[in-house]
């Protein structure tokens, strides 16, 4: 039998699917993964900086700011973020305040603020999170005469973090490790030649085993400058020890001439390193061993390499280039050698918004890559293939964001970690 429907039934039946499309999305059943854009412009009443909090489609990938984003930064002039492993806690980095903020992470995605600690030294801008430690990378040491007018070396920070699920305030916050060798709370960046020479600090990465830690810095005080790779063991409780005698690996000042300017690096699961190169136009690969790093090969990137990302579970790295605008795709042998993306003798690209500063990969099964554009105001979506390692634009990409965002991470919802 043949229903028949007139126009009120048909209004009462389109508004029910509504409700019903409705309460699904309120509820997150469509949603694969949180993502936490950290904004530097300065707003609300304490010149705060912000994080806009989006959550994706698992189906569409299409992205969309949940309803109370944004979220204050906790202080001014956000530049870094990271996420503990249980993807309970989210830490983000305040340049201007020398501090780390710490929020608790809802079910919603929702943020929490639990606690801020200080940083050792001044002008923050790196962090990384492996298990119970967070690393953290001052510009400057922590002496009373450093400053940009009168510069000095740069040092790291460890801090003993919990990994529990909460939100509820008061939860304990980063604890600061002390470094058994000088007695205070930092590893200066030194460079044993050359003592006096400022050496400027700009990306850390920890080996995804957690017994590594390598950070990223270039000589101030030589012209061309010259790029190095600072090395540490991390010991159970997240105690550093500089590998090579506290000698760092030199990267030289590149066949331009001009210097090397490291300014991005990442690992993959096999323990090899990848560092970009801004001024050369390189990404670098390493293998690391006890002896330190072995240099591998030296692939073109684009203008101005500003970040990197590893997909391990595909061997794919991915660079994003801040001058032109576009993510280029690698491919990673066995032995840690980069080449373009499946064999091909041509940059693989793909386009993002104005001047990507910071890249990431979602955590769960359904893979999406994300850049954040800072002059473009607004964060770019790929999908992932994932036996190609290919990227295709997700509908309406990019999505925008609050003003100059410089930093991203993201979680999966729920039990979907891939």
């Amino acid at each position: 039998m043949r229903m028949k429907f007139n126009k009120s039934r048909l209004l009462l039946v389109s508004a029910v699917s509504l409700l019903a499309a409705g309460v699904l999305t309120a509820c997150g059943t469509a949603t694969t993964d949180f993502v936490y854009v950290a904004c530097s412009k300065a707003a609300g009443p304490y010149s705060y900086g912000e994080i806009d909090v989006f959550e994706i489609n698992a189906i569409s990938g299409a992205m969309r700011q949940i309803p109370t984003s944004p979220f204050p930064s906790g202080g001014r002039n956000p530049v870094a973020e990271a996420v503990s492993s249980d993807y309970a806690n989210l830490y983000v980095v305040n340049q201007n305040d020398n501090s780390i903020v710490q929020f608790g992470i809802g079910s919603d995605g929702k943020l929490y603020p639990q606690s801020t600690v200080n940083t050792p030294g001044s002008l923050p801008m790196a962090v990384a999170v492996n298990g119970s430690n967070l690393f953290i990378v001052d510009t400057y040491k922590p002496l009373a005469s450093c400053s940009s007018a009168e510069p000095c070396s740069g040092s790291v920070g460890v801090f003993q973090i919990a990994d529990a699920k909460s939100t509820t305030p008061g939860e304990p916050g980063p604890t600061p490790l002390t470094n058994p060798s000088n007695g205070s709370d930092y590893w200066p960046l030194t460079l044993p030649s050359s003592p006096n020479d400022v050496i400027v600090p700009t990306a850390i990465n920890v080996l995804k085993s957690g017994s590594e830690l390598f950070v990223t810095a270039y000589d101030s005080s030589v012209t061309p400058n010259v790029g190095y790779i600072f090395g540490f063991t991390v010991d159970s409780s997240g105690v550093l020890t500089p590998l090579n005698g506290g000698v760092p690996h030199d990267m030289g000042v590149g066949a331009t001439g001009l210097g090397v300017h490291p300014s991005a690096i990442a690992s993959d699961s096999s323990g090899n390193v990848f560092v970009t190169d801004s001024i050369n136009g390189l990404v670098v690969s390493y293998s690391a061993g006890s002896g330190g790093l072995t240099r591998l090969s030296d692939t073109p990137t684009g203008d101005q390499p500003s970040a990197i990302v590893v997909d391990s579970s595909y061997s794919v790295a991915y660079v994003a280039n801040a001058q032109d605008d576009n993510v280029e795709a690698y491919s990673i042998s066995t032995t840690g050698s980069l080449s373009f993306l499946g064999g091909s003798p041509t940059p693989v690209t793909y386009a993002t918004g104005l001047q990507p500063v910071a890249i990431g990969i979602d955590p769960s099964k359904s893979h999406f890559l994300f850049t954040v554009n800072f002059l473009g105001n607004d964060i770019s979506d790929f999908e992932l293939s994932p036996t190609a390692g290919t990227l295709v634009n997700t509908q309406h990409s990019p999505y925008g964001s609050n003003a100059q965002p410089v930093a991203v991470v993201a979680i999966p919802h729920g039990s979907i970690a891939k």
